[in-house]
C-alpha cells in the first residue's frame, strides 16, 4: 500500500518556528492525565480540535512538524484572524509551490486540553490534499506543542491518546525504554537495518508519525545504502510539489531496541522528487521510521527525557503488505464517498485486468463504495496475495467489469 502514501514535509515548521509565541496547552489543574478517543487514517492518528473556541475540526498529532498547521486558509478567514506575515515557499528551480500565513493568539482545545497563545502556519490551499488522499475530513497538524509539554501516549489499537505531565509517567514492564535525541523540536532514533544484501547497518531515522509508510530510506545519504534489487518504481508519497516517486522494496530486518521486524518495506524516493529537506538547513538523517510501523506498538513519547517506550500490539507479527492491486485512490465530492484511480503500477494487478487513471470505482466485491470509506476500500484491493477481486468502474460514463488476482510483486 506504500504507493499511495504521502510525506507532511517538515519544511513548513521550520519556515515559521522563530514567530512562534509561548505554547499554552495545559490540562485541568488537579488532573494527572487526559485521555482522547482518536480516529486512525492510513496509520495516521487524528485528533479533534476546536479552533478559537468555535470552529470543530480534525488534527494530524505529528512528531515531525514544529509548528501547528491549518490547511485551508479559508477557516481563519471566517474567523476574521490577522495575518502577521506571508510567506512563498519555492521547489527546486525556484517554482512557487505555496503560499502561507502565519496568525498569532489563537486559541486550540483538545477534549480536556486547553490551549491559548499559539501560533499557526496557514496555508492558502490544501497543497497535500490530506481529506482526498485520507477520505475524511482533516484540517490540520499538531506537532511539538504537544510533546514538548506532554509525555504523549498512543495506543492505536485502543483508539486512544493520552497526555500526562512527564513526573506522572509510569508504565509496566512490557514497555521497552529506548534512547531518541530530540534536535530541532524532533524526534531522532538509532535503528539498526539489515539491507537485502545482508549487510547490517546502524542508521539515524526521524521518528515521523505524520508519515503513513513503514520507513523511507534516503541513498543519498550514505553511499552504501543499496535499494534493493527486488523493487518497483511507484508513487511513494505526497509532497507540496505532488506526487514523490521512487522505489520500494524491503529491507532483511529493522531493528528498534529489542524488538525485530522482518522484511520491512522501505520506500526510496528518486533524487529531487521532492524538496530535499536534508540539504535546508534540518538535521542530518537517513531516512524516516512511520505509521506502518509505529502502529504495532503503544507508543510513548517522553520528549523531556528525550526516551520513548514501545510495547509492542497484537499487530506487531502482521506481515508487511505492499500494495497488492496497484491502484492509488483519491476520494472525491462532498461527503468524500466517489474514489477516482490516480495511478496504476505498471503491471500490477489493475494493468493487466485493464483499469486506468481516470476511472472512477463504482463496485468492488458486489460492495457499493459510495457506502464505505477509503480505508475500507483500500482494504478490499489489498486482502491478501492470491485473491481474486472483481471490480466495476465508470470510465466515460461507461460502467465495465473486471476480475484481478492480487499479486504481492516481492
Amino acid at each position: 500500500m506504500l504507493c499511495r502514501f504521502f510525506f507532511l514535509l517538515i519544511l513548513l515548521g521550520a519556515s515559521c518556528a522563530v514567530h512562534a509565541q509561548t505554547l499554552g496547552f495545559s490540562i485541568a489543574e488537579g488532573k494527572k492525565r487526559v485521555e482522547i478517543p482518536i480516529e486512525i487514517h492510513n496509520n495516521l492518528v487524528v485528533v479533534p480540535v476546536l479552533l478559537n473556541g468555535m470552529l470543530p475540526l480534525k488534527f494530524i498529532v505529528d512528531t515531525g512538524v514544529r509548528t501547528a498547521i491549518l490547511t485551508q486558509k479559508t477557516y481563519t478567514d471566517i474567523l476574521n484572524l490577522s495575518y502577521s506575515r506571508k510567506y512563498s515557499i519555492a521547489g527546486p528551480g525556484g517554482e512557487k509551490l505555496i503560499e502561507a500565513y502565519v496568525t498569532s493568539g489563537v486559541d486550540l482545545q483538545l477534549p480536556g486540553v486547553d490551549g491559548h497563545g499559539h501560533s499557526l502556519l496557514v496555508l492558502e490551499e490544501d497543497y497535500l490534499e490530506l481529506r482526498n488522499h485520507l477520505g475524511t475530513d482533516v484540517h490540520g497538524v499538531l506537532g511539538y506543542e504537544l510533546f514538548s509539554r506532554f509525555v504523549v501516549k498512543v495506543d492505536y489499537k485502543a483508539r486512544m491518546l493520552t497526555l500526562m505531565l512527564p513526573e506522572k509517567l509510569k508504565t509496566g514492564r512490557k514497555y521497552e525504554t529506548i534512547p531518541i535525541s530530540i534536535e530541532d523540536t524532533k524526534p531522532y532514533i538509532m535503528a539498526n537495518v539489515t539491507q537485502g544484501n545482508g549487510e547490517q547497518k546502524k542508521l539515524k531515522f526521524l521518528i515521523d508519525s505524520g508519515a503513513s509508510h513503514s520507513m523511507m530510506i534516503e541513498p543519498r545519504s550514505d553511499s552504501t545504502l543499496d535499494i534493493p534489487v527486488n523493487s518497483v518504481s511507484c508513487v511513494v508519497g505526497r509532497g507540496l510539489g505532488g506526487e514523490i516517486r521512487g522505489k520500494t522494496g524491503r529491507i532483511k530486518e529493522l531493528s528498534l531496541g529489542n524488538f525485530k521486524m522482518s522484511n520491512v518495506i522501505a520506500n526510496y524516493p528518486d533524487p529531487n522528487s521532492y524538496i530535499d529537506t536534508l540539504k535546508l538547513g534540518e538535521t542530518f538523517r537517513n531516512g524516516t521510521i512511520g505509521g506502518e510501523v509505529l502502529s504495532r506498538f503503544s507508543v510513548i513519547y517522553n520528549f523531556s527525557a528525550e526516551e520513548i517506550r514501545l510495547k509492542k500490539n497484537v499487530d506487531f507479527k502482521k506481515g508487511f503488505y505492499y500494495n497488492l492491486s496497484g491502484i492509488t485512490l483519491r476520494a472525491k465530492g462532498t461527503h468524500l464517498n466517489k474514489y477516482e484511480i490516480t495511478d496504476i503500477r505498471k503491471s500490477s494487478s489493475s494493468d493487466k485486468a485493464g483499469l486506468k487513471i481516470g476511472d472512477e470505482i463504482i463496485s468492488v466485491n458486489g460492495i457499493t463504495v459510495s457506502e464505505i470509506n477509503l480505508n475500507q476500500l483500500n482494504g478490499q484491493l489489498n486482502l491478501r496475495p492470491g485473491k481474486k477481486v472483481e471490480v466495476t468502474v465508470k470510465r466515460n460514463n461507461v460502467l465495465t467489469s473486471t476480475k484481478m488476482i492480487l499479486e504481492n510483486n516481492f
